[in-house]
């Protein structure tokens, strides 16, 4: 189902897709192409809604920043200083995140307007990124398709072209909270990663793949998740061609289970500890799916970039189920 969701302060139309199937209803705005809202039954069989968002367009044009729920690119997490080296080129990208570029600059992919269309079981949003756009080469061609399985789940697929080289990196920027309201860090997490990438002060890995055992970022077997994380978990599985299942998260008071699968290498981890009204810290957890932040000044990480004549393709599934 489509339908009006608002109108913007210039007049443009956002529009909203009601997705249900298999007992899972979800919402997705064609603004910012954000996950609006994911209905999923817990082991009694009462639905509520998993992901934080609003109920209004107004809501998340006021408060942007958190990203909730949003498609998030060009370039998903943080470069380094906004600088982009590219070919013995450097780009100036916008310091939104002072003093580095983040998710994208100051009007990224999630606050855009995509245009819209209905394919078997989701909707396809599009659209191109100019030349230039926040200060990122090449026109960028992007496809981004929601869609809902036989069993409910949530598959979220990107595709993209370039007219000149250039960057990627997207991701889905939803907190989830399985108990529907309250705070999420009793949640039990999984994460398939041995290593991960430790940061500096200004949240920019320092380069190092650090092993997870014995310390806090040991997530290998399931424990309660806790607060204090903004960090990318390295995936064991690397890059794969399909979708492979690479965490777990899990209420024990509901008992609702979300697995996460997907084609990236990466998984950042952050429990949202600095969210403000209407949310307070800790009311969700977001586990996005990416290559590494600041890959583009990282030689040795794996590669973010785009040329002319290939293509941008990347698939994270959210399955959901209870026991």
């Amino acid at each position: 189902m489509n339908e009006l969701f608002g109108t913007l302060s210039d007049g443009t139309p956002v529009h909203r897709w009601t997705l249900e199937r298999a007992g899972v209803r979800v919402r997705i705005l064609s603004y910012g192409g954000i996950v609006q809202s994911v209905e999923v039954p817990d082991r009694e069989g009462h639905a509520a809604d998993v992901v934080l968002g609003f109920p209004e367009l107004d809501g998340y044009v006021t408060h942007p920043d958190p990203h909730f729920g949003a498609l998030v690119g060009r370039y998903a997490n943080r470069i380094a200083g906004g600088r982009l080296p590219l070919d013995g080129r450097t780009y100036a990208l916008a310091l939104n995140n002072p003093p580095n570029s983040l998710h994208g600059g100051e009007r990224g992919f999630d606050k855009r307007v995509w245009d819209g269309a209905p394919v078997e079981h989701g909707v396809r949003l599009t659209r191109v990124s100019a030349h230039g756009e926040e200060g990122f080469p090449g026109r960028l061609e992007v496809s981004t398709t929601y869609s809902l399985d036989e069993a409910g789940a949530l598959r979220i697929a990107y595709e993209a072209v370039t007219d000149a080289p250039t960057v990627v990196n997207l991701t889905n920027h939803s907190y989830f909270n399985l108990g529907g309201s309250g705070n999420a860090g009793g949640h039990e997490l999984r994460i398939a990663a041995s290593r991960f990438t430790p940061v500096d002060a200004d949240l920019i890995p320092t380069g190092v793949l650090d092993e997870v055992a014995n310390t806090r970022f040991d997530f290998r077997e399931a424990r309660k998740v806790g607060s204090g994380y903004d960090h990318n978990f390295v995936l064991d599985k690397g890059v794969t061609d399909g979708p492979v299942e690479v965490a777990e998260l899990y209420d024990p008071a509901s008992g609702r289970v979300l697995t996460v699968a997907t084609t990236e290498p990466g998984l950042q981890l952050y429990t949202a500890d600095h969210l403000g009204e209407p949310f307070a810290p800790g009311d969700g957890i977001a586990l996005e799916t990416q290559h590494f932040p600041d890959s583009p000044n990282r030689p040795e990480f794996p590669s973010t970039v785009l040329r002319p004549g290939e293509m941008y393709r990347s698939e994270t599934v959210y399955g959901f189920s209870t026991r």
